[in-house]
């Protein structure tokens, strides 16, 4: 049973705004099931046609792997709805380092962007740019070599990474360790830190998202998400309104810890609590019918 002080923190929306930003893992699923409620409160912000973007930081899958699963899970989306850091990171190095040597520690999706993008991969230390640090289930001993030999002895090359995320969170309250443990095993040896973060909470995510969304104003658009430290984090900054659902990482013990300002500006136990409590009565949805 929650407290009175852990009560008062749970609100939810009383109108609807102009776009809604969600968070994937642990906000819209977990694992290879919907959370209660997403899929009518995501079918009627489409009926209402609002629009709605999806955004991740899981750099282990691209927009048409994100597509195919949500398909599976009945919920139809355009490719053009979904970013996330394999899209943010190929987008940044175009932009920045378009002749960079790239050595990614990453799965396949990443790599595959980069090389569909133009740019040259390698395992050579002596020809490296960049270290691109990511969440890679693939990570041993001679990935960390090749980083630290580029970074360190040659003292060519230098860091970014996808995401700040230290764990992916799975079904039952378990998790898998994420791309922070990577940066902290190359900061380790060479004592140099990171240049960028291409994931949540850098605006650059929001920025691409919102310039896809040119009559949605930011101050009145919601980013949805599971996590305090970057779903949130990120809103914040941007001047977004930030909804966190607590059925991911996040509890209401974190989000007390925090002062007034650092605070969501809605706490729900489920994600269809961001429909408002007059359109739940107009449409007769109650908890125990969530289809």
């Amino acid at each position: 049973m929650r407290t009175m002080q852990e009560t008062d923190v749970l609100k939810s929306p009383e109108e609807f705004y102009d776009a809604y930003i969600f968070d994937m893992d642990g906000t819209i699923y977990l694992g290879e099931g919907l959370l209660p409620g997403a899929a009518r409160m995501i079918n009627e912000l489409r009926r209402r046609e609002i629009p709605v973007r999806y955004l991740s930081n899981n750099p282990t899958k691209d927009p048409e792997m994100y597509v195919k699963k949500l398909q599976k899970l009945g919920l139809p989306t355009p490719i053009e709805d979904i970013s996330n850091t394999v899209v943010t990171t190929t987008n940044w190095l175009l932009q920045h380092y378009p002749d960079a040597v790239l050595f990614p520690i990453s799965e396949e999706p990443l790599k595959r962007a980069l090389r569909n993008a133009g740019f040259v991969l390698s395992e050579d230390p002596e020809e490296i740019d960049i270290v691109i640090a990511s969440y890679d289930r693939t990570f041993e001993y001679k990935k960390l070599q090749i980083a630290f030999d580029a970074i360190w002895y040659y003292k060519r090359a230098f860091m970014i990474q996808t995401n700040p995320d230290r764990f992916c969170p799975f079904p039952g309250g378990r998790g898998e360790p994420d791309c922070a443990c990577i940066v902290a095993a190359i900061e380790a040896c060479t004592r140099v830190k990171s240049q960028a973060n291409l994931g949540k909470p850098d605006p650059i995510m929001l920025e691409t998202i919102m310039q896809s969304l040119p009559s949605a104003r930011v101050e009145h658009s919601i980013m949805v998400g599971d996590r305090l430290q970057t779903d949130m984090q990120m809103a914040i900054d941007a001047n977004m309104v930030s909804g966190l659902v607590l059925t991911g990482e996040a509890t209401i013990p974190d989000v007390l810890k925090r002062t007034e300002e650092q605070r969501p500006s809605f706490v729900m136990d489920r994600v269809d609590r961001l429909i408002p409590q007059w359109a739940w009565d107009e449409l007769g949805w109650t908890v125990d019918n969530d289809a």
